[in-house]
């Protein structure tokens, strides 16, 4: 994913904020949240919030609330489960069920909850 068009396309400001954590979310692999990526950024927590709010109003990314209460961020893909486990709080995307349908509704995420394989 090339940045600088994302924010092109959506007539953001280019920061080295929003460049920087663009950055990060493009890089990891699963839903993370302030505390997961805070020694990697370079940016207090208000910025960070700031920042992700508007990635999120523009649709670039996507958000849930997970067991602890914290807010999980991801790059806008198409809509896949999570599965969050209700003892560690580990999430993970879940790419191997089928798809979701629901008549007359448009689904934008399924949230799983119960226990991992390691709290099994």
């Amino acid at each position: 994913m090339d940045i600088k068009n994302i924010m092109k396309n959506k007539n953001m400001r280019f920061t080295v904020a929003r460049t920087e954590l663009l950055e990060i979310l493009i890089e990891v692999s699963k839903p993370v949240c302030y505390e997961d990526i805070k020694h990697r950024i370079n940016m207090d927590k208000a910025t960070f919030y700031r920042n992700i709010a508007k990635f999120v109003e523009e649709d670039i990314v996507s958000s849930f609330e997970s067991n602890d209460k914290k807010s999980y961020f991801e790059m806008k893909m198409d809509a896949h489960p999570h599965f969050i486990c209700n003892y560690c709080h580990s999430i993970q995307c879940v790419d191997n069920l089928e798809h979701i349908e629901l008549k007359g509704y448009e689904v934008e995420s399924v949230i799983l909850k119960g226990k991992c394989e390691l709290c099994r």
